[in-house]
């Protein structure tokens, strides 16, 4: 067999380019913002992570500048070699202070901060223990690491602490979570997970990409919102999401901090992060810890939503956060929704299998604290007529 059989005999994609029907690679002509351009058409944007609207800051755009005047638009090296600056530094050291860690370290993504993370930290003799929802950047980062790997019904903490026992005879044991799961918007519940790692000897690491900026009273995240922020081991974060850039960073003890620096493979062996983008996060950052009300504003948008889909009869799951899914279960039907949303001047994100669980297709959608009324009242009179058209409600 060829090695390239494989591809074209990949057929599903093609197909829905033939049917009008294919939702991904949509180039944007205009600025990631709460009114996006695609193809000359002005569309609400519901799909994006940029939860406190910061791409478009003043202060933001004008701190990326400034940058790339001073130093240049690429580090061209590693952090290990040429390639850390002193605003790399700088930025570590106000994220620790902000997320109340002993220190912290920037990745060029977050995908890379969670594979580097997890593959140094766990060893042969060592197991990783998942939700069965984790971010794909977890599974991954567990699939390159040489220790055993356990996945737990999602949020179940019978079937967690079933994973916890039977790892007694290992080294160490690490549990990771996502703070604020990414497709269907709901919290981990951060109490009772660690009081099983307590019971049964493991440390936690949460990834909170979705979480800081958003949750706890000044924007920490999962850890903050449950007041257990001196009980997690780890917590990990990106930088393309609140803060309206693109990196991501882990943050813990110093000497844990300091062995992932010298051992995690994707921060050693890839670029670091650009002038550009370290400045983006350093002014999001500052407007993150001076502007609590563009928190308190997106949670009246969330709210408001919230509300608004599930009067209207739209199955929204257990969200808990701006990430709002409208399940719709089938996968065909949740690709011709997205088209007729699409026709009514929405953008939102289709999401099926493996993305979710099979027979769970769903559109996600997410909200900034720069949405208006208007953009909202928009877009919930859009979905009820897709909604009432396709018999979904």
């Amino acid at each position: 067999m060829d090695l390239f059989d494989k591809c074209s005999k990949f057929t599903v994609a093609k197909t829905l380019i033939q049917m009008g029907m294919y939702p991904y690679f949509n180039p944007l002509q205009s600025q990631q913002d709460t009114r996006v351009t695609i193809n000359g058409h002005q569309l609400i944007m519901i799909g994006s992570n940029n939860y406190l609207g910061l791409t478009t800051h003043p202060k933001v755009k004008e701190a990326s500048i400034r940058a790339v005047e001073k130093y240049g638009t690429s580090c061209s090296g590693s952090r290990f070699l040429n390639g850390t600056l002193d605003i790399h530094e700088e930025l570590e050291a106000r994220l620790a202070r902000f997320m109340k860690q002993e220190e912290a370290l920037a990745f060029s993504t977050g995908f890379q901060t969670n594979l580097g993370t997890i593959s140094a930290l766990i060893s042969k003799d060592d197991a990783v223990i998942t939700d069965k929802t984790d971010h794909a950047s977890i599974i991954d980062g567990c699939r390159l690491s040489y220790g055993q790997t356990l996945r737990f019904k999602h949020n179940d903490m019978k079937e967690l602490e079933r994973a916890l026992i039977s790892t007694n005879n290992h080294g160490g044991k690490l549990v990771i979570v996502d703070g604020v799961f990414s497709m269907e918007g709901d919290i981990a519940p951060l109490p009772e997970i660690l009081q099983l790692c307590k019971r049964y000897g493991a440390r936690i690491m949460v990834d909170d990409a979705h979480s800081i900026g958003i949750l706890g009273e000044n924007g920490r995240g999962t850890s903050e919102h449950f007041h257990v922020e001196d009980q997690v081991d780890l917590v990990m974060g990106t930088f393309s999401k609140s803060f309206a850039s693109l990196g991501g960073f882990v943050v813990g003890k110093k000497e844990v901090v300091h062995y992932i620096k010298h051992h995690a493979r994707s921060l050693i062996f890839s670029a670091s992060m650009s002038p550009a983008s370290v400045a983006a996060t350093l002014a999001s950052l500052t407007i993150i810890e001076t502007e609590p009300e563009r928190r308190e504003k997106l949670w009246r948008n969330t709210r408001k939503m919230k509300e608004g889909f599930t009067s209207l009869g739209f199955d929204t799951g257990a969200s808990q956060s701006p990430v709002i899914p409208i399940i719709i279960g089938d996968d065909l039907k949740t690709f011709k929704f997205w088209k007729e949303i699409f026709n009514e001047g929405v953008y939102v994100n289709p999401v099926v299998s493996p993305g979710v669980a099979p027979g769970r297709s769903l559109l996600r959608t997410s909200y900034m604290a720069t949405h208006t009324d208007e953009d909202l009242d928009l877009v919930l009179n859009a979905f009820e007529r897709v909604g009432k058209r396709l018999g979904v409600i």
